[in-house]
């Protein structure tokens, strides 16, 4: 990802669109055919001469024109003709967004490849569900593992529409009317480096894009530090059911040798506030003046390649934290039974509505002995069993057949076939 944000990389994509106007003006018959061949054969940079260049001059893209005219000699009078510094700007950034996104992309579908496998693993690993951090209902580790995978799967979606959304150049001129070159040729330009030429432009292309953009990646960081922090929380000492791997020889404290923190997750956490930071630059960079302004300018050269290599170390470190992620079903099942059994109340409140009581007396009924057994570490079945108003509505065989697990997941696989268009994992996949 860094390579895509280095100087090389950048004045090479400004010299490929000076190129292809040049042979866009050729074709015209603007260009002689003699000059363009000079231009083909002898257009080069030197990314040292321009910077010598530009700490006199303080302007980047004359730098750059000087250091290529210096290679090309007289005929470089040809290049750059009727162009305005936003044309080769704003297209070779969008270049660079969209190899970035091309990047990130691949990152997606490698951890696409990694919670699919793990959810799989883990569609049978029975554990409780939390609502306000408190005991709810029991789910499965694969149907968290699912959910993250869906979750990540319209991130991939927003990821492509932001990458169809910023490939679009523009060779439109000062204020974007083409009063010195003809539609045509920002056409061609586009074509040859597989940009969709911006429909109406000024001298810039409308920021609403790299907007769309970066609140995109934004939104990617922000999925990652809901994963990260939940990971965070399994890994908290009074819940252990998950853990980060923690290598040989790894130290988790310099003062604490018993240690084991979940540092990568909190990399991740911390890490998706600056993405999120950039997003915010990247809404305020839309409203420019008039037909341009360069406000936005310098904060682009920051948010460009910050965001996307962020995004993409993040990435790249959740997919491994998941491949490597430690896993304690054992834990998970003396956590589910920690409040015994009471996260069937809704279970036997809704057979007791079945039954012609109406919910407000079943819920009733049902809360005062869930309490009961939580406050004194009883079973929550037995209590029902032995409640007299209950039993006047329900049976021993109806309640011990409902109050399972079973019952609880019975959906599982109907869920697991609509995330992944199948009832079982592919060859290979665990």
């Amino acid at each position: 990802m860094a390579c895509i944000w280095k100087a090389e990389n950048r004045f090479q994509k400004w010299l490929d669109i000076e190129l292809c106007v040049c042979e866009a003006l050729h074709r015209e018959g603007n260009i002689p055919a003699a000059a363009w061949r000079t231009i083909r054969k002898k257009a080069s940079f030197d990314v040292a001469r321009i910077d010598a260049i530009e700490a006199e001059i303080k302007h980047d893209v004359i730098a750059f024109l000087t250091s290529v005219s210096e290679k090309v000699g007289p005929d470089s009078r040809y290049i750059h003709m009727g162009l305005t510094s936003s044309d080769i700007l704003d297209t070779a950034f969008s270049l660079q967004l969209r190899e970035a996104a091309d990047v990130i992309i691949r990152d997606i579908r490698r951890l696409l490849t990694v919670l699919e496998a793990k959810a799989w693993e883990h569609k049978n690993t029975v554990m409780i569900g939390r609502t306000h951090g408190i005991h709810a209902e029991p789910i499965t580790f694969g149907l968290k593992m699912a959910l993250w995978y869906e979750e990540m799967q319209r991130n991939l979606a927003r990821m492509l529409a932001a990458r169809e959304s910023i490939s679009y150049g523009k060779i439109s001129g000062a204020v974007g009317t083409y009063a010195h070159l003809s539609p045509a040729v920002e056409a061609y330009v586009c074509r040859k480096l597989g940009l969709k030429p911006d429909p109406v432009s000024t001298q810039i292309i409308q920021r609403d894009r790299h907007a769309h953009y970066f609140t995109t990646l934004a939104l990617i960081a922000s999925s990652l530090e809901c994963f990260a922090q939940e990971i965070r929380h399994l890994q908290r000492t009074e819940v252990r059911e998950a853990e980060e791997y923690f290598s040989p020889g790894q130290k988790g404290s310099s003062a604490m040798p018993h240690k084991r923190n979940p540092i990568l997750s909190e990399n991740v956490c911390g890490l998706a506030r600056l993405v999120r930071a950039y997003a915010l630059t990247a809404l305020e960079n839309v409203p420019l003046w008039h037909e341009r302004d360069i406000s936005h300018s310098s904060a682009e050269r920051v948010i460009g390649p910050d965001s996307t290599i962020v995004l993409d170390f993040m990435l790249n470190r959740f997919t491994r934290l998941i491949e490597q992620l430690v896993i304690y079903p054992e834990q998970m099942k003396r956590n589910l039974g920690l409040t015994n059994g009471i996260y069937y109340s809704q279970t036997v409140m809704l057979m007791l509505v079945d039954k012609g009581v109406t919910r407000e007396d079943a819920y009733r009924l049902v809360q005062k002995c869930a309490h009961r057994a939580w406050d004194t570490n009883r079973g929550f079945v037995q209590l029902m069993l032995k409640d007299r108003e209950v039993m006047k509505h329900l049976t021993r065989k109806e309640i011990e057949a409902t109050c399972t697990l079973e019952r609880h997941l019975q959906a599982l696989d109907g869920i697991f076939k609509r995330v992944f268009k199948k009832s079982r994992p592919a060859s290979g996949t665990r």
